[in-house]
């Protein structure tokens, strides 16, 4: 029999590459349900790669236009997650992968549980700003959860056979993006298409400014942080240009793990679908990046966004949504050409040290509305400054 997998977010890097991955696997796989935002044309054409029955367009426009031209279609349209519980009613899923972009994420990874076996989710502010809820409905329906990005999947696997409390340091890598040797005198002339330019990633335009300017780290330092119930100051940043280490791992019995594969998203998704039971097409290990890891601690001065760790709180609270929605807010001006390189760093710095933000370091969400309502505050109130 078929397993029957769901993919939310199917035409952008992470939901294309899993997609992929399954077409090479179609006698064993039955997708059940694609989304996407905008992209009918991708979408549709993965329809009916899959002979998928059910398709949801996030965008209301787009939704209209693919219903009334693919009326034919023995395809079943929808426009919102809400209407997941009626798209899965009597359904038993195996595989869902959440891989939309935003904290549209937030929905499904509450919904998704009640049916699928394993739960996958890329979607880094669903589990930066709603893990305490989320993990609640996984742990009600006992689902399988599977952290995708590439840190937090070699941290998962790590920790197998150890516990949390076994643990004395984890360091995250990250390759530094393309200005890791960039002169800092010529930051302020740094323009999106240079930004755009990762050395080693293919990935959305949005998370590669973010790996620009190492907010992607910070992000990250909290997502493992809540995934995993390790302390701030038991996490470090570490650059790595070669993004051939993920993870290491110092455990308090002497014992260092260290996870390395090649810098291709194809390898966690592959290993979270298959579960280790498969064989991924290998490549000889480099023993030229063996030979010169160049693991460095971040220069702060380049990327002074990392100092932000320094004030999070240490429980999870409604001021990640805050951090969150300021970087997003000024991550797609500087896209627009509307702010500079350096502009862009200083005020995702000074807009989250705002006075008025600092109350929410004491509230934690309890639904996820809370999520949703404070973020569109944050957009308006930053819309209005004129920022």
């Amino acid at each position: 029999m078929r397993k029957k997998v769901i993919i939310l977010g199917s035409t952008g890097s992470v939901g294309s590459t899993t997609f992929n991955i399954l077409k090479k696997d179609k006698k064993n796989f039955d997708l059940v349900l694609l989304s996407t935002h905008s992209n009918v044309k991708k979408i549709m054409q993965q329809a009916n790669i899959f002979k998928v029955k059910n398709i949801i367009i996030n965008n209301n426009s787009k939704f209209i236009e693919a219903k009334k031209k693919y009326k034919n279609k023995n395809i079943k349209f929808f426009n919102n997650f809400e209407d997941l519980e009626k798209i899965l009613k009597n359904q038993q899923i195996y595989y869902s992968m959440i891989s939309v972009s935003g904290l549209a994420g937030l929905k499904p990874s509450t919904i998704l549980p009640k049916y699928t076996k394993y739960l996958a989710i890329v979607n880094k502010e669903s589990l930066i700003c709603g893990w305490d809820i989320i993990k609640k409905f996984i742990s009600r329906y006992n689902v399988n959860f599977l952290p995708i990005d590439s840190e937090h999947y070699s941290i998962f696997k790590l920790l197998k056979s150890y516990k949390q409390s076994d643990v004395e340091h984890v360091y995250i890598t990250a390759s530094g993006g393309p200005f890791l040797n960039y002169p800092l005198k010529k930051f302020k002339h740094i323009k999106p298409v240079n930004a755009l330019k990762h050395p080693n990633w293919k990935m959305g335009k949005k998370i590669t400014i973010d790996s620009s300017t190492l907010m992607n780290k910070v992000f990250e330092v909290i997502e493992a942080k809540n995934l995993f119930n390790i302390p701030y100051n038991k996490i470090s940043i570490l650059t790595h240009p070669h993004s051939y280490i993920h993870t290491m791992i110092k455990f308090k019995n002497g014992i260092t793990k260290i996870l390395i594969h090649d810098p291709d998203m194809k390898i966690p998704i592959f290993n979270s679908i298959y579960d280790n039971k498969s064989f991924f097409p290998l490549k000889k290990i480099n023993f030229q990046i063996l030979n010169n890891l160049s693991l460095h601690s971040v220069d702060k001065k380049k990327f002074p966004l990392v100092k932000l760790l320094n004030f999070l709180p240490e429980n999870n609270s409604l001021y990640e949504t805050i951090l969150i929605t300021i970087n997003d807010f000024f991550v797609y001006k500087f896209l627009e050409n509307k702010i500079s390189f350096n502009k862009l760093i200083q005020l995702i710095f000074k807009t989250s040290m705002l006075n008025e933000f600092q109350k929410y370091k004491k509230i934690k969400p309890k639904k996820i509305d809370d999520i949703y309502k404070l973020s569109e505050y944050v957009s308006l109130k930053l819309t209005k400054l004129s920022i």
